[in-house]
Order: structure tokens, then sequence, then C-alpha cells
């Protein structure tokens, strides 16, 4: 049995696509949809819709054991810093961690990032990375991301009816933060209808030799990720006669999109920087500064303290 939701412009629109299902499958029609895998949609008088994921996040912490936990106000720890390092390398270790049902806790944190929870995208991230052999360090930090749901089972994404349709976002890097293969970290943001709608935390898949490289990587796949919304909004009949504003803090490479200086780099970011250049010239993507203090993408490259993530949290319009 799949669960399916759809939309549709016009009534008839509705009734007919309803039809051509049922000529070809059998199914149930369950009205509005008020739960879909997890995720609560709520409507408003205003019009404004609301997505949550409160019961389930509930369920996750009931599951794993952690419904009694302390809650925590960070992700992780602020300034923690894990390592492959980290995982296990003796017997006596094996046998203290086995058991432990990590991937599948990870699993749980991984669909709460993915449908309503962006704050959580950079420690998924994270500890995916040793999912294959986790020490004891990274359980104890996977445990600290359990008891931050609990401190935020209220958070939610609300779009508003009457708030602008046209997309914006937000990157940011935290160069060679990859303490075993310095690797930088990446993320990304797009906003529509005063909320997100995409978020991104990766780690790069090249080594990076200045930050400058590292935030022409996160312009590439954020150039790429706002054309996509322009052709999605033009399919569901909402063209966009502006380009879309995307706000980052390093302005040495936001310079190198509106000049043609030529750039020392190694080729595969030299046909980066002229991918990105020529978005910026055909007016389908522009760049801004913002400062540091203000990039809310800072919760999808780094673990911050309490007061930083607050900040992000209601920034991106998930905590009121």
């Amino acid at each position: 049995m799949d669960n399916v939701l759809g939309a549709s412009t016009t009534p008839a629109g509705e009734v007919k696509t309803k039809e051509e299902l049922r000529s070809s499958y059998e199914i149930k029609d369950l009205g509005e949809a008020k739960y879909i895998l997890g995720i609560k949609i709520e409507r408003t008088d205003d019009r404004s819709i609301k997505l949550s994921q409160h019961a389930y996040s509930e369920c996750v912490l009931k599951h794993f054991g952690m419904a009694e936990a302390k809650s925590r106000s960070t992700p992780l720890p602020p300034g923690i810093t894990l390592s492959i390092k980290d995982s296990l390398e003796t017997q006596d270790e094996a046998d203290e961690i086995k058991g432990v049902p990590y991937r599948k806790a990870l699993g749980s944190l991984m669909w709460l990032q993915v449908a309503t929870c962006p704050d959580l995208s950079y420690t998924v991230n994270l500890l995916s990375h040793f999912a294959h052999n986790p020490g004891q360090a990274h359980w104890n930090a996977l445990k600290h991301a359990l008891s931050y749901i609990k401190e935020t089972l209220d958070y939610s994404i609300t779009y508003f009816h009457n708030s602008s349709l046209h997309p914006f976002g937000y990157i940011d890097s935290d160069y060679a933060g990859d303490v075993d293969e310095r690797k930088s970290m990446e993320g990304h943001m797009f906003f529509v209808g005063g909320r997100l709608v995409s978020w991104a935390s990766k780690h790069q898949e090249t080594i990076a030799l200045s930050t400058v490289e590292t935030e022409y990587m996160v312009f590439t796949q954020a150039t790429q990720q706002a054309l996509w919304l322009t052709k999605f909004m033009e399919e569901i009949c909402m063209p966009q006669q502006i380009s879309i504003c995307i706000f980052g803090d390093n302005t040495g490479a936001i310079a190198n999109t509106q000049n043609d200086k030529n750039h020392r780099c190694t080729k595969h970011i030299d046909v980066k920087h002229y991918f990105v250049k020529e978005k910026v010239v055909m007016q389908s993507v522009e760049f801004n500064y913002v400062s540091s203090s203000e990039n809310l993408v800072d919760i999808l490259t780094k673990p911050l303290a309490k007061e930083a993530v607050v900040h992000c949290c209601v920034g991106i319009g998930i905590r009121d």
C-alpha cells in the first residue's frame, strides 16, 4: 500500500486525476491530507500550512529509550570534534558498544532532517560518516542529538498564504572542517513562501586549497538548486521574472562572480567559476553579502553554541 499526496490548480483537474488513477488502480480517497509518513499537516483559518513531526519524534524517543532523558539545547555539543580515530579498535571497545542501535537511530534522525528538521542536517551528515564502525564517542553524540529532539518536539515549518513566492537562499561552508580528510563542509538552504523548501548539508567531494575555493564549490551547488527551483516554479505556472538572490559571507568569492579577473585555480574550480559567472550574467542568480553572524546556514556546517542554534532556528522559521 502506498500513500500519495496530490495537488491541482482546479477542482476539475483534481477529479480528472482521481478518475484516471481509479481506472488503473484500486484507490481510497482520504480527503484533505492530515498526515503523511509521520508528517502532520495542519491548515489555519488564514490559509497557512504547518508541517510538524511531534508524534513521530515522540515515537523515536520512546523506541530508543530516550523518552525520559534530559533534554539538550543543541543538536551536538558545541565545538565537538569527531573522527574515525574514535571508532572501535579493540575487542573491549567492541564489547562495550555491542548491540547499540546506532544505524537504526541514525535512520530515524535522517527522516526528521529530510522532512521538517533542517537543524538536524549537519548532525546526521556528520554521524553518517561513522555508521560502518561507530565508537562510544559517536554513540554519545547520537544520544545527545536524540535528547535535542526532546527539546524541540514542537518545532515546525509554517508556509504563510500571503508571503512572497519568489525564492531566495543562503550558503556557507566550514573550511577543512573534516579532521580526517580535511575536506570542507558545505550547506545551502532556499526559501519560498517565507519558509524553507530545500536544504542540504554535505562534505565536499574534493579538498579545497582556500576558503574562496571552498565557497565556489558551494556557489555551484546552490546555483544548480536555484535553477531547479526556477524550473519547478515555471512548471506550476509561477514563472520567476527576476533572478534568485543567494546570500553568502565570503566577499572574495562573491566578487569573483562579478568580474573578469584571471583566476589561478585547478581546472574543476575554473569550470565551476565560469558556470556560476555565466548564470550571474544571465541574471538567473545573484550573490549578495550577509554577515557571518546573520548567515542562517551556519547551523548546516558546524556544531554551534545554544545562542547561535536558537538564532538560526528562529531565522529559518522552525522556532517562534
